[in-house]
């Protein structure tokens, strides 16, 4: 028998903060982060593990004894997040739902009790597996008692006696206690012996056994250690105390009462559906969501196909397409088609969407069309395979589509304008795109058709799964489904996107951000598309060359790192890399591990290490070699299509929270531009042949300059006027020099400062930077601000409004929601913060750059100009330009970058032109 005993607190937290930087908000605003993970964690045991017991230990209200015995047990824990304390209700109803038993006991922490039952189970011939990361239940393992701690990325580890003991170098599971009242615990504030860390703590036990009788043999010590154990005799048995889980709680274990159950299906599926998860829902009782067989479609264009209304299942809250009346039609005859388009060109918009063979839009044949106009009415178009009578068919509908009076209203409409490019269609006219609409609306919220129709419509969409069947090699092409199936999917999609627009369209106005919609998402649609189709082109001679020099470095790396470490050892396994740092070469002694109990090399661990040994430049240079061949020059020549010799990126429009575009195959965003390394990647991307160059534009500082103009800062403002270099001139600020005698230290400091400030960096964080004493950043920040005061004076306004109304703005009124903002956690509060500072002039950095995209197109296209924008990265934007226009493309994309807005300061763009990225930038 298995008996799970899960810490829910320890899950709950892990859960809310594997969530911190992208919290899951539901459409009403409330994070369900620490829920939804919890949850997530409850049924991936009960489906890997199987438990026939299980049970779930909550801290009670009040203190415990520990706090009795000790005041200050736990006191510098920050005060538990807001969205925890509200979760914490919910997931305990969750929990009875499952019809799981819920173990608290007042006066003694979850721990204890899991501890006394675990002891009481085992003796019962229970396997107990007790889930958990705390380290403190290594002290309760035994033959049948096991540690089951979750690891970062889903895993888990199962730890017996022989893990715990060769994870903590112990003779004996018991030894843990001592091991903590000797290093202490700063989660809970336990003090333990200053200045003894694990190491030492393992040494003193393999020699000792236990804290008393080290305590009793001290004279067997010698120097400052001796005099630390003295000292301290007090404090390491008190620790020891406050360390030990208890195993007497009055609770007593009753193997009937811990008997895995069936959930309550009925009541999981109303908490699920207040919290809007969807997928927990569809994953409840097969037997309850049974799909019921379909009414095939028939009728001609007028005949409408009447659908047998029947009622949904008895548990779901949702509707769908058999509980609501509609009429939909399939055209599948030249009259049908032809009708159905006159009706289409008459319209002032219509809700449009592809089925296609393939999810890339650029390789992607259409399969059909479907269209709505009104609720709950809706017409599937087949498209034949052979492409003579596809062109026929699409033809029929190229009036409609290219009518620029006509609204056309899509789902992620731009993969659909991508595939009815190659029918030689070019939709034009004003759009309305439902994925972008929410983005909007809530940018930190999921944006696909399902999850929308679920949570505005109350609506389920037939899932794709029904049609073509789960991933594999099994699924199905949309080719292959039959028509009566195809055709209603379709049309459900047109009809529900057109419902979703008439949802979202009066929220956009309400909430002041139609014009951000219509002004600047929409037409960028057609910009990212003509991006998207024209491609760039990639010099491959010149990858492989790149790739065989970088390789050649890379073995010369390798070499150096052996000679420094004294021996060979394999340099891209994190877990040997830690090893060698740190056991062998100890370069720092109190050597930060991860959950694993490995040692942590992450890169910016390594970047604060730097300075302390040369093999830590060398790893970073490996690293970041290795990450260049593998992530761009060995893979870029991959992302070629034959069909046009060059890359297509794909660019996404509603995926961060502050604005920017991101972008896929490859990420563009990622490139690193600036520094060295970024050379060798930056010279393959050519221009498309000789008769064309390739042409670069960006802004300068446009988020200083932003900076200056939201907080009114007159310094800077005049800094910026003058035409003056801001990182010189705020260096001859803050050190009180005249600006010929700041140094180039003296700049490059002040420049960490000027981008440093925008993202909230803290002293430690300056000083770690720069490298420089904690005192000196304290100066320069403070020295920074008394440069500057409006600046202060506005991020401290930034975070007020915050507060006031719980989201920030950019100039053009995008919008960042920051709950978090008012909590009384530091940690979390620090975080919202921070993004009250940065959003508004990260966000309208990137609405200014998404309006000059726009303009500089638009003059393309008036101009009839042969030349593309092809690239877009951050603040740069990237031109295939012919030779013969380039001084007409220089005019219009410096006179449209420049000219976007009209600021407080200037806006500069550079730019530079050349035959690659790199010789143009």
């Amino acid at each position: 028998m298995k008996l799970f005993l899960i810490d829910a607190y320890a899950l709950i937290y892990r859960s809310y903060y594997a969530f911190i930087k992208i919290p899951r908000i539901n459409s009403k605003g409330v994070n369900t982060s620490a829920i939804f993970g919890f949850i997530n964690s409850l049924e991936d045991i009960l489906k890997r593990e199987n438990p026939t017991h299980i049970a779930v230990a909550f801290d009670p209200h009040g203190p415990t004894f520990r706090h009795e015995a000790y005041e200050q047990y736990k006191a510098q824990r920050e005060e538990t997040p807001e969205v925890i304390k509200q979760s914490v209700p919910i997931i305990k109803n969750i929990i009875k739902a499952y019809n799981i038993p819920i173990l608290e006991v007042a006066g003694y922490e979850a721990d204890d009790v899991i501890g006394t039952i675990a002891k009481q189970a085992a003796k019962e011939d229970f396997d107990v597996y007790m889930m958990t990361p705390d380290k403190d239940y290594g002290q309760l393992v035994e033959d049948h008692i096991f540690m089951y701690r979750p690891r970062f990325g889903g895993d888990y580890e199962i730890m017996g006696v022989p893990e715990v003991l060769n994870k903590y170098g112990l003779t004996s599971t018991e030894q843990v206690i001592d091991l903590l009242g000797l290093m202490g615990d700063t989660s809970d504030n336990i003090p333990g012996c200053p200045g003894v860390g694990e190491k030492t703590a393992q040494k003193l036990l393999t020699e000792f056994g236990t804290i008393e009788n080290l305590l009793a043999n001290t004279d067997k010590l010698k120097g400052a250690q001796r005099i630390k154990v003295e000292k301290n005799a007090e404090q390491i048995r008190f620790s020891k105390f406050l360390a030990t889980i208890k195993t007497d709680v009055p609770i007593q274990f009753d193997a009937n009462l811990y008997i895995r159950e069936k959930p309550d299906v009925e009541q999981l599926t109303k908490i699920y559906t207040e919290l809007e998860f969807r997928t927990f829902i569809n994953k409840l009782s097969e037997e309850v969501k049974k799909p019921l067989p379909k009414q095939p479609l028939q009728g001609d264009l007028f005949g409408l196909f009447e659908v047998e209304t029947t009622s949904a299942s008895k548990y779901s809250t949702l509707a769908d397409l058999r509980s609501i009346s509609h009429k939909y039609y399939i055209a599948d005859t030249e009259q049908k088609q032809n009708d159905l388009a006159s009706f289409l060109e008459n319209q002032e918009f219509f809700a449009f969407d592809t089925e296609t063979d393939n999810i890339d839009p650029l390789n992607a044949g259409l399969v059909g069309m479907s269209f709505a106009v009104k609720e709950n009415e809706a017409w599937y178009v087949p498209v034949p395979e052979n492409s003579i009578e596809a062109d026929k068919v699409v033809s029929r509908f190229s009036p409609a589509l290219e009518n620029e009076k006509i609204q056309k209203i899509g789902q992620n409409i731009k993969f659909d304008i991508l595939v009815l490019r190659k029918y030689r269609v070019k939709v034009a006219g004003p759009l309305f795109d439902t994925m972008i609409a929410h983005y909007l609306l809530n940018p930190e919220l999921r944006h696909g058709m399902d999850y929308l129709a679920e949570t505005y419509l109350k609506y389920k969409p037939i899932p794709i799964e029904e049609l073509i069947g789960t991933r594999g090699k099994k699924q199905l092409s949309m080719r292959d489904v039959p028509l009566s199936k195809i055709s209603e999917y379709a049309a459900e999609d047109a009809d529900v996107t057109l419902k979703l627009r008439n949802y979202f369209a009066p929220e956009l106005k309400k909430e002041g951000i139609d014009s951000l919609f219509y002004d600047i998402e929409m037409p960028l649609i057609y910009v990212l598309t003509d991006m998207e189709a024209t491609g760039v082109t990639i010099d491959t001679i010149a990858l492989k060359q790149s790739s065989e020099e970088l390789s050649i470095v890379m073995v010369a790396l390798e070499k150096e790192i052996y000679e420094m470490a004294g021996k060979k050892f394999n340099i891209n396994s994190a877990r040997q890399v830690g090893e060698i740092l740190f056991d062998h070469l100890k370069i720092e002694e109190k050597a930060k591990k991860t959950k694993t109990g490995n040692y942590s090399t992450s890169e910016d661990i390594l970047e604060k290490m730097r300075g302390k040994h040369p093999i830590i430049g060398k790893l970073l240079e490996y690293r970041g070699l290795k990450k260049l061949l593998s992530t761009y020059i060995d893979a870029l020549p991959e992302l070629i299509r034959p069909t046009s010799g060059k890359i297509h990126t794909s660019y996404n429009q509603a995926v961060t929270a502050t604005g920017r575009l991101s972008s896929t195959n490859p990420n563009l965003q990622n490139i690193p531009v600036r520094d060295e390394l970024g050379r060798e990647i930056r010279k393959a991307f050519t221009a498309d042949n000789t008769n064309c160059i390739f042409f670069s534009a960006d802004y300068s500082q446009i988020e200083l300059r932003i900076m200056a103009h939201l907080s009114n800062d007159q310094h800077m403002i005049d800094a910026f006027c003058s035409g003056a270099d801001i990182h010189a001139a705020t260096a001859a600020k803050i050190y009180g020099v005249p600006l010929e005698e700041v140094t180039s230290d003296m700049r490059r400091k002040a420049k960490t400062a000027n981008f440093g400030i925008i993202y909230g960096i803290s002293i430690f964080g300056l000083s770690e930077r720069l490298n420089i004493p904690r005192a000196e950043a304290k100066e320069l920040i403070d020295g920074y601000f008394q440069s500057y005061p409006r600046i202060r004076e506005y991020m401290d306004e930034s975070i007020a409004n915050a507060k006031e109304k719980g989201y920030v703005e950019t100039i053009f009124k995008r919008k960042r929601f920051l709950p978090d903002i008012t909590s009384h956690n530091a940690i979390v509060r620090g975080y919202a913060e921070r993004n009250a500072i940065n959003a508004p002039i990260q966000g309208s950095a990137a609405d200014i750059i998404k309006v000059a995209m726009i303009r500089i197109f638009n003059r393309f296209e008036k101009e009839k100009l042969k030349s593309k924008m092809i690239l877009q990265v951050h603040d740069e934007l990237n031109f295939n330009v012919y030779k013969d226009e380039l001084e007409t493309v220089k005019q219009i994309v410096l006179e449209e970058m420049e000219g976007v807005i009209k600021l407080q300061v200037p806006l500069i763009a550079d730019c530079g032109e050349g035959t690659n990225w790199l010789e143009a930038h």
